[in-house]
């Protein structure tokens, strides 16, 4: 006897490109998260658990450990620089993409951050880029006569020390800290949120 399938045993149908891209989206969305509880050296079958994906799903849009965090860094230097290209942009906002990336993401605190090379090889230089990019986002939106342009060191140093204020098991917790931080450096942040078109 032969027993028909029910509609709801069937297999999802194929979506071919869009499912490539919601899959990448959903492996880097996973890492993000990962990454914060675990750091950059979680393992991969965690994000892929997480995202919902197979193990080879992962391994197709991401040969390694590496082009995995470049993925999610990129991202979120990405978004960053979103915020700060839009016409009515004004730094409270960027601030506030920021400090969201802040306190979502642990690996990308400690990347910004990054002075050697450290335990994984050509970081230092990667961080290095990535951080030269958030400061130029942000500084194209700090008004001279605003604290943090007193002297070139001055934003980059504030956003170390708000990053290091960034710590607690909850992301909320986390946010309540950074924005702490910002309020005793004397900075307005806008609403803690990622890049919305």
């Amino acid at each position: 006897m032969t027993q028909r399938s029910r509609p709801e045993d069937r297999r999802p149908a194929n979506d071919g490109p869009r499912a490539a891209a919601r899959n990448r989206a959903a492996l880097i969305a996973a890492a993000r998260e990962i990454y914060a509880q675990s750091g950059l050296d979680a393992p991969l079958s965690a994000i892929a658990r997480r995202a919902g994906v197979g193990q080879g799903v992962l391994y197709r849009h991401f040969p390694d450990r590496a082009a995995l965090a470049v993925a999610v860094l990129e991202e979120n230097v990405g978004q960053i620089e979103q915020a700060a290209a839009r016409t009515d942009a004004r730094l409270p906002e960027v601030l506030g993409v920021l400090t969201w990336h802040q306190t979502e993401s642990a690996a990308f605190v400690g990347v910004l951050h990054e002075d050697g090379e450290g335990a994984h090889p050509g970081a230092g230089r990667f961080a290095r880029t990535l951080s030269r990019r958030v400061e130029a986002a942000l500084r194209g939106h700090l008004p001279p006569d605003h604290a943090l342009a007193a002297r070139p060191e001055d934003l980059m140093l504030a956003v170390a020390m708000v990053s290091g204020a960034v710590t607690g098991p909850t992301r909320e917790q986390r946010e309540r800290r950074a924005l702490a931080a910002w309020r005793l450096l004397g900075v307005e942040v806008g609403p803690v949120r990622p890049y919305q078109e």
